[in-house]
């Protein structure tokens, strides 16, 4: 309920606010227009007296113009109704007028509005005044020719009035445009808040830890809003199927962890209980059991550094140099070179060979101000595999090319279906043989974490002579 309230709560904020903002537009613009359009009409009526004005000075001319018998007859039989046309000279005297005979009695019209605008711009008009002689409402137009002003002016009458009022019916039609885009502004903000309503719903019944479905999702209509909606909606379940999945990975790997420390912890347990209840004990039978005792301790410690290793790696964060932008450059050759020299008494006991395809120098960047142990175990724990599991091996390869290493053997290789799991925690493809070996099950989840902490890829491939074959990449500089 309160979920509707607020996404309700939404929408009329949203409407009111667009809504408002649009209003005062639709007002000022109404305003705008309705000056407009009122002096529209009213430069109709100025241009028509214009007209008139040309049309006599061209008619009769200056000499006709002030000839009192050729101005009445001119007057009289041009023009509109009740019309009175008045010739000004520039000095402001008036020497004609149709309803004045006496021309002399008339005050000067010097500083009349149109007759100081017609001085100037050689037009102009005053609206609405009133005639200081006839005490008549005039709308006066005044045009001047050289030494003449010629001023023609119409009565206010009520139809005068009204036809230079600006048309109301641009009113109407926009108080109708306004309710149409009003509905529609109510159509779509509606929509919008349904999709907030749907997004907020979602977003309580997640952090409420409630169950949730994907109900809401296929509510979402097909549009952009939906899209966005459901882009969110996806991140959200990616991003929960994530933390799912390292919960379960870390669950697993506690799990496992107390299965592979509870077998050789068993051991020495049951090799010591036997000498302690056996005081008699032969001495090469005690010295059998503690050398036993001392094989498992040594596989419970590898394990131990092994899983450290990997939350070591699991603490670094993918992107942390991009956003730190520290990074350090490290030379993988001489690392590699240690590694192939602590494992070359190993190698010639199994008569493995050593093929090496390396340049001089190839460079990297990585996260960590000192990687040299990460990248150690990495090549290390790939010998060490081929040590363990290889069987039948008499080559080890290690090449580099175009940035991409390859580490190869020609041993008895793994079967096509556990490749793609070879990189998981504590995945063994022979269980039983792997722990007589002393594996521990982390050495190429190892290798993987280590690479992709170095942002680079690891797959396993089979060897084409028979064998496995690994190639990874690192972030080279």
């Amino acid at each position: 309920m309160a979920t509707v309230l607020k996404s309700k709560s939404f929408q009329k904020n949203l409407f009111f606010s667009i809504g408002g903002i649009f209003l005062v537009f639709a007002v000022c613009f109404s305003f705008y227009q309705y000056g407009r359009e009122k002096d529209y009409k009213i430069d109709i009526l100025h241009s028509r007296l214009q007209m008139y004005n040309y049309e006599m000075m061209q008619s009769l001319g200056e000499e006709g113009i002030l000839n009192d018998s050729i101005f009445a007859a001119y007057t009289r039989t041009h023009g509109i109704e009740r019309m009175r046309v008045t010739v000004i000279n520039k000095h402001g005297e008036v020497l004609q007028d149709n309803n004045y005979k006496e021309v002399d009695s008339l005050s000067n019209h010097l500083e009349r509005h149109e007759v100081k605008e017609a001085l100037v711009k050689g037009n102009g008009y005053d609206i609405k005044r009133t005639s200081q002689s006839t005490h008549e409402t005039y709308f006066y137009s005044a045009t001047r020719f050289n030494k003449l002003i010629v001023r023609s002016a119409v009565p206010y009458s009520a139809e005068l009035t009204e036809s230079l009022q600006a048309d109301s019916g641009y009113i109407y039609y926009a108080i109708a445009l306004t309710l149409l885009l009003a509905i529609a502004l109510y159509w779509n903000t509606r929509r919008i808040s349904r999709h907030v309503g749907y997004l907020r719903e979602f977003a309580v019944r997640a952090d409420k830890g409630e169950e949730l479905d994907r109900e809401l999702e296929r509510r979402l209509p097909d549009d952009e809003l939906g899209e966005i909606s459901h882009t969110i909606i996806t991140l959200y379940w990616k991003l929960r199927h994530s933390e799912e999945d390292k919960v379960r990975m870390k669950r697993q790997l506690t799990q496992n962890a107390a299965h592979e420390l509870k077998t050789p912890a068993a051991s020495i347990h049951g090799y010591l209980e036997s000498i302690l209840d056996n005081p008699e004990m032969p001495a090469e039978t005690r010295q059998h059991f503690l050398e036993r005792c001392y094989a498992q301790s040594e596989r419970m410690s590898r394990l131990l550094i092994d899983m450290a290793q990997l939350t070591h790696l699991d603490e670094i964060p993918v992107s942390s140099t991009e956003k730190t932008g520290r990074q350090s450059k490290t030379d993988l050759v001489p690392i590699i070179h240690n590694v192939l020299e602590d494992t070359a008494l190993q190698l010639n006991k199994k008569g493995i060979h050593l093929i090496e395809e390396l340049p001089k120098s190839i460079i990297i960047q990585s996260p960590l101000s000192s990687p040299e142990g990460i990248l150690y175990s990495v090549f290390r724990n790939l010998v060490d595999n081929t040590l363990a599991h290889g069987s039948g091996a008499t080559w080890i390869r290690i090449a580099y090319d175009n940035g991409e290493f390859t580490f190869a053997d020609n041993g008895i290789g793994v079967p096509p279906e556990h490749l793609p799991y070879l990189f998981e925690r504590f995945y063994r493809v022979d269980k039983g043989r792997s722990r007589k070996l002393g594996g521990t099950g982390l050495g190429l989840a190892i290798v993987k974490n280590a690479v992709a902490a170095h942002g680079g890829t690891t797959t396993a491939l089979p060897t084409p002579e028979g064998g496995l074959t690994i190639k990874f990449t690192f972030n080279h500089v």
